[in-house]
């Protein structure tokens, strides 16, 4: 148990296979909650079979490149990150379906989950983490430069929506 856990507040911990149902419900929640913040979309990720979600995770945990990270509260699944070595340069870490809980928010779950994940690329020696961010002056975007990101080229359309996303990089310091 974190001293966090001790307290009444939330542990952050990597994700098993077996707990493919747990990353399911979360993972559709946060498309529900925040379809603004996804490349994905609800639609797309509900009819996936369950087979598809355990297979999704178990081929995560095995596979050394990525970090299915999960928050919880209670022992009640809050929030969510995906870090994934980048296919193409080692050296980069890719965050993904970043999302905390609404009534979580606000508590340093997030930034829990960031600063573990970042731990995870740099025990990886990665020399970059990064993430897309939806542009605006969101409390993802504020989060994000509080943990020290910088913005990364120009802000880009994301497809298919009218939304625009920008990448934001942290050098990991190795």
């Amino acid at each position: 148990m974190t001293e966090k856990e001790a307290n009444g507040g939330y542990a952050i911990r990597q994700l098993a296979a077996h707990e493919w149902p747990a990353y399911r419900d979360i993972r559709l929640r946060s498309l529900a909650e925040s379809p603004e913040a996804f490349g994905s979309t609800l639609a797309a990720e509900e009819v996936r079979a369950p087979e598809a979600w355990a297979a999704r995770l178990a081929a995560a945990v095995v596979s050394g490149q990525d970090c299915p990270l999960i928050a919880e509260s209670g022992g009640a699944p809050v929030g969510l990150l995906w870090a994934k070595v980048d296919a193409g340069d080692p050296a980069i870490v890719n965050l993904f379906q970043m999302w905390v809980a609404p009534e979580c928010r606000g508590h340093g779950v997030a930034a829990a989950l960031l600063r573990e994940s970042v731990a995870w690329a740099r025990s990886r020696r990665a020399l970059v983490v990064q993430l897309d961010v939806t542009c605006g002056d969101t409390s993802a975007a504020r989060l994000y430069v509080r943990e020290g990101f910088q913005p990364h080229g120009a802000p880009q359309p994301r497809p298919g929506t009218a939304l625009f996303e920008q990448t934001m990089r942290l050098a990991t310091g190795r």
